[in-house]
This record gives structure tokens, sequence and C-alpha cells, in this order.
């Protein structure tokens, strides 16, 4: 499964749910987080439909997305979206 983080470097919150997921991604070993900063790629962002950051996507290993949301995620909202994704 993918985690994605949509962030932007002078976004607050943006740390806050790096952190979050980070530990998240480190509880399921299955997980992979990528981090994707709206500024410098664009394109990934405007595909992906974020329109503010920081965004959260989670989707199946075969990319299809289980999970959306913006802000700040909870690590037991984070682990419950990931268990979506199987």
């Amino acid at each position: 499964m993918i985690v994605e983080l949509y962030t932007s470097a002078f976004c607050g919150p943006c740390r806050a749910a790096r952190a979050v997921l980070a530990e998240a991604v480190r509880l399921v070993p299955a997980a992979r987080l990528e981090e994707v900063d709206v500024a410098a790629d664009t394109g990934r962002a405007g595909a992906a439909g974020v329109t503010s950051t920081p965004t959260v996507l989670v989707r199946t290993g075969e990319g299809a997305e289980v999970f959306r949301a913006t802000g700040v995620p909870t690590l037991p909202q984070a682990l419950a979206a990931m268990g979506r994704a199987g």
C-alpha cells in the first residue's frame, strides 16, 4: 500500500502530519510513505486533485484510492485508513 502525503514548504500542519504518518508506516511494514511537495510536483498534485496541504491519500498496491483527508490525521485514523488498503 502507498500512503501519499501532499505538503508545501511553509505548512506547519504538514510537519505534524509527516510525524503521524511516519509512525503509522513504521507500525505497518507493508506500507510505503511518499511525500509530494505540491510546488515541486504540480502535475502529480493536480492529477490527484489536491487543493490544500496537508492532504493524505491511501492507495492499494494497485493504485486504487481508498482514503482521502485534508489536515493532520490522528494515528488511529491513519491506521484505520491503511487497513482499508489491505
